[in-house]
């Protein structure tokens, strides 16, 4: 049961140099032959977070905030739930066509397929990795001060990556014999920003989508992080609890779908 469990991490760890190479290869080939090259893969996220502050704080100017309900203000509010979001939906769009976009290096023998799925997962940082440090230094510079629960963003981050692992391993491998997967998973994406608590505000939303948000289980996360990042306080305690079970689960289950279809890969390709 022991080895089981740590199987998945053993095999990252094991190919952790492998897929910084093949993740920096498909990370900086899009601008290729561009004068600043790869460092648009960080001007992009960045310049995505400092329009939206720019939009609600100035061009909007909300008024949102200073209260117990909802201390902070609305670019926070937007920024907490969407930058993890971001990372997510590039995951969720990604890993249906990792294995199927990767033919000729999956029937090579030698190469250690979980490195594709977990590469997709490494390409979707950029926006966290962006993204929240510019939170961090907007909350200190608007406030003063940062809460205590930011203490509790490693493992809100932790959760949040085991999450994606498990969706990049088994959507990954789906996505081999079910090639509509890719298409099903965008049509989500696309609405997504209207099933989860990033855009609207606690109370602001007729019952009925407060069901759907509610029992949508990627809400759970986004709660987490509003709960560290926004509020400032422990606002969501189940979802903490709810966070923690789909995020080993999917992290689990995944991998064990990738490694039951793995065999067969070659031949349904």
């Amino acid at each position: 049961m022991t080895a089981a469990v740590l199987d998945p991490l053993r095999l990252i760890a094991r190919h952790r140099a492998l897929t910084w190479a093949v993740a920096k290869r498909d990370l900086v080939s899009p601008y290729a032959g561009e004068m600043l090259g790869g460092v648009w893969a960080i001007v992009h996220p960045m310049f995505l977070v400092a329009l939206l502050v720019w939009v609600f704080n100035f061009l909007l100017g909300s008024r949102f905030g200073g209260t117990r309900e909802l201390p902070l203000d609305y670019t926070t509010y937007i920024l907490a739930g969407l930058v993890p979001w971001q990372s997510f939906m590039l995951v969720l769009t990604r890993s249906g066509t990792e294995i199927v976009g990767s033919a000729s290096l999956v029937k090579q023998v030698v190469f250690p397929l979980e490195v594709l799925p977990v590469k997709a997962v490494v390409l979707a940082l950029p926006p966290m990795v962006i993204g929240i440090p510019f939170l961090l230094v907007y909350v200190l510079l608007t406030t003063g001060t940062l809460p205590a629960t930011y203490a509790l963003l490693p493992v809100v981050v932790a959760l949040h990556i085991f999450w994606m692992l498990g969706l990049a391993f088994g959507l990954s491998a789906l996505g081999v014999y079910f090639r509509d997967v890719k298409d099903v998973v965008t049509l989500f994406v696309t609405a997504s920003i209207y099933l989860l608590p990033i855009i609207f505000t606690p109370g602001a939303l007729p019952v009925g989508l407060r069901y759907v948000i509610t029992l949508n289980p990627f809400s759970s996360i986004i709660w987490c992080y509003q709960d560290v990042l926004y509020f400032g306080r422990i606002e969501h305690p189940w979802a903490w609890l709810f966070a923690s079970v789909f995020s080993i689960g999917s992290f689990f289950a995944g991998y064990a779908v990738f490694r039951r279809l793995k065999p067969f890969f070659g031949s349904a390709l």
